[in-house]
């Protein structure tokens, strides 16, 4: 059982996220202005590029609040502020490098459940604000979970099966001599998509559709709406970085310490996601629906009954 890191690293880990978070916005926004705007021209505008979430954080930190008629406000802003706290928690089993936050034996577990809390909190925000298109986003996230969530299971239950533990730990030790995203390709790609669902993001961005003026999001201003988008972004950087441990070998790796391999392997997941939202269709949620349970759950029941002979030949 690898060790446990130190007590502070509790204060660290919602910085880091926070920290990663940022960066990651800042990247989705240059790749945004320069599809609209053509390439930069210095290395300044790409800087102005980049803290365009920066300014728009600063500019909801100052906006007055907006209120509906006979608006639940505490609950909806429980839905609100449980998005970055259930992205933070899932977090919790993080290892950077070798060295998890906390370790516990039903890790994988722990991370699905907090997934789980999510639902609620989206479903809340929505219901909160007493208004029809606002409670229409709730419910879609509902909808989208029922899409993806089973396949999503199955595709961690796998990688807990091919290491025949729970524990997020283990699981990155037994992946010493090979990644599990070589000999589970079902597995890991099922599970990039349910990540992009999860934090709705891109395809999946129907809880806040511009077709619904926002949906979830629609009646949110100021720091409730910063709130909600930064626990979004959060939720992207969790899964991203949860992919690595269970898939991409966590720490391991030649010439560079676990940690800088840790960070370089999130780093890549989350390009790949944030390049998912320009080169993934958006398929309408019935019809996802329809994909997740005849084409994605069975193939990631069919990878983990492959996985689970080749554990017991072993």
């Amino acid at each position: 059982m690898p060790d446990a890191a130190p007590l502070w690293a509790t204060v660290i880990l919602p910085v880091a996220l926070v920290s990663v978070a940022v960066v990651t916005a800042g990247f989705d926004a240059v790749l945004s202005a320069a599809a609209v705007r053509g390439r930069p021209g210095s290395p300044r505008e790409v800087g102005t590029w980049a803290a365009a979430p920066l300014r728009e954080a600063f500019r909801l930190l100052a906006q007055q609040p907006r209120r509906t008629i006979a608006a639940d406000v505490a609950l909806g802003r429980i839905g609100v502020v449980l998005v970055p706290v259930a992205a933070v928690l899932a977090g919790a089993v993080l290892p950077l490098g070798f060295r998890p936050v906390s370790d516990p034996a039903v890790g994988i577990v722990w991370f699905n459940a907090m997934e789980a809390l999510a639902w609620a909190a989206v479903w809340l925000t929505g219901w909160g604000p007493n208004s029809a298109l606002s409670l229409i986003g709730g419910y879609r996230f509902l909808a989208q979970g029922l899409a993806y969530e089973l396949p999503h299971m199955f595709a961690i239950t796998t990688a807990a099966l091919g290491a025949g533990s729970l524990r997020v730990g283990e699981v990155v030790a037994a992946q010493d001599g090979l990644w599990f995203a070589v000999w589970m390709p079902v597995a890991f790609l099922v599970y990039l998509l349910s990540a992009m669902a999860m934090s709705f993001w891109g395809p999946f961005g129907h809880p806040l559709g511009r077709d619904t003026a926002g949906g979830a999001a629609m009646e949110l201003s100021g720091v409730d709406r910063l709130v909600l988008l930064g626990g979004r972004w959060l939720l992207m950087v969790v899964t991203a970085a949860v992919s690595v441990p269970l898939f991409l070998g966590g720490g391991n790796g030649p010439l560079l310490p676990p940690w800088a391999w840790t960070l370089l392997k999130t780093a890549l997941v989350l390009a790949a996601l944030v390049a998912g939202r320009r080169l993934l269709p958006t398929l309408r949620m019935e019809r996802y629906t329809e994909f997740a349970w005849l084409v994605l759950v069975p193939a990631t029941l069919l990878q983990a009954l492959v996985v689970a002979v080749v554990v017991l030949n072993r």
